[in-house]
């Protein structure tokens, strides 16, 4: 089983700063650090650090660097087109002395996706297989109604939070990952429960549904099911939840075991947050085995 993830490709470009930039004022970096990142990428690493077999289908500049990274990581690169009149996405980002952040993003050719090469790309994809997608590339719609005509499962992390297009794609969907905000922005409903009662009431996908600290959520037609979170001392949650999405469909194609998959999600993401950064902080599959033989949830 194969999952391809038509998602975004950034580089994050980080400045340390001692306060966050004013109108009319320059202002001299006190350190800088370039990362790649996009939710695209962080969960393609994510579930091909846990064992699965990626395939990610996106759009960079001709020659960016973002592909040889990627292919390091164990990510099958040839469904990312090369366009020479587009930017990699990217995000300008200061971090101030309280680690708060400013961010600009520039979506580039994440938005810029053609539909004869992401169609080309899912055609090799089929029953068992699924569609990754987030709220960070166009043809979403157009990818999901093919994937499902192809007998592909389709997950969508509507990160970040649209509104219109997620309602839009819910009945093509198989799975729909989102944490409690994310869900309450979608319903419009402040409870939980009440928010699970509607989406069910328009569509029979399956929710996952993140909720940090108290664990995560599984709610579909049989029932649900729910684990807790590990407790850790974080350092940085940047990409806590792309890890927890990545290793959980990771583990979907190698058993229906939704617990197990639960459990080695969040086990993943506990170890991600102990460490700095984005994909650098996202844990290969043996350390998060030897985190789950050391603690129990």
């Amino acid at each position: 089983m194969t999952i391809f993830n038509l998602g975004s490709i950034n580089w994050d470009h980080c400045y340390q700063v001692s306060h966050f930039v004013r109108p009319g004022e320059t202002l001299s970096a006190q350190g800088y650090h370039l990362n790649l990142g996009g939710k695209g990428a962080n969960q393609s690493v994510a579930a091909s650090r846990a064992g699965a077999r990626v395939r990610h289908i996106g759009a960079v500049a001709e020659g960016d660097a973002a592909l040889s990274v990627l292919h390091k990581l164990g990510v099958e690169t040839a469904g990312i087109e090369q366009q020479p009149e587009q930017v990699t996405g990217h995000a300008i980002i200061q971090i101030d002395q309280n680690a708060e952040n400013a961010i600009v993003l520039h979506p580039g050719a994440n938005r810029a996706l053609n539909w004869p090469w992401v169609e080309q790309h899912l055609a090799t994809g089929g029953q068992g297989d699924w569609l990754l997608m987030q709220n960070e590339t166009n043809l979403l719609q157009q990818s999901a109604s093919y994937a499902r005509k192809r007998g592909m499962q389709v997950a969508f992390n509507p990160a970040p939070m649209d509104k219109q297009i997620t309602l839009s794609l819910l009945n093509e969907l198989d799975l729909l990952i989102v944490n409690q905000v994310e869900l309450q922005d979608l319903t419009e409903e402040t409870d939980l429960e009440a928010a699970i009662r509607k989406i069910q009431q328009q569509c029979d996908t399956a929710l996952l549904i993140t909720l940090g600290k108290q664990g995560a959520l599984y709610v579909n037609a049989e029932g649900r099911q729910q684990v807790n979170a590990y407790a850790v001392d974080a350092v940085d949650t940047t990409a806590a939840g792309d890890t927890f999405i990545g290793y959980f469909l990771a583990s979907r194609c190698l058993s229906d075991d939704i617990n197990e998959a639960m459990k080695q999600a969040s086990a993943a993401a506990a170890l991600c947050v102990t460490q700095a950064g984005a994909i650098a902080s996202i844990p290969d599959a043996t350390q998060v085995n030897t985190f789950m033989e050391e603690h129990t949830l």
